[in-house]
């Protein structure tokens, strides 16, 4: 699903040019694609096996993996912002899950 909309809206915007796409981004989005699959399934299962008013929270946090993961590897900065949003989501995910 997310393959066929990213190839919709890269369409629309004209924006195939693979002469321009590095190997290392070709695997990135490749990785990225898999990864994404799989927390699709992830959550699928989990919203199987009880409430998805309880599982769906713990999934939002990918996007605190994601910010601490940016700030370890890809040297991000960790502004007070971001820091601020990492830590709500994560408390809110906390307060959902109990």
């Amino acid at each position: 699903m997310i393959l066929t909309l990213c190839a919709l809206v890269v369409t629309m915007r004209g924006g195939w040019a693979w002469g321009t796409v590095s190997p290392r981004s070709l695997k990135m989005l490749s990785l990225s694609g898999i990864a994404t699959g799989l927390s699709w399934l992830c959550l699928l299962q989990g919203a199987a096996a009880g409430p998805a008013s309880r599982v769906a929270p713990i999934d939002k946090l990918s996007v605190v993996f994601v910010v601490v993961l940016a700030a370890l590897f890809l040297r991000e900065p960790l502004t007070l912002k971001v820091g601020v949003g990492a830590v709500l989501i994560t408390a809110g995910a906390i307060l959902m899950a109990i």
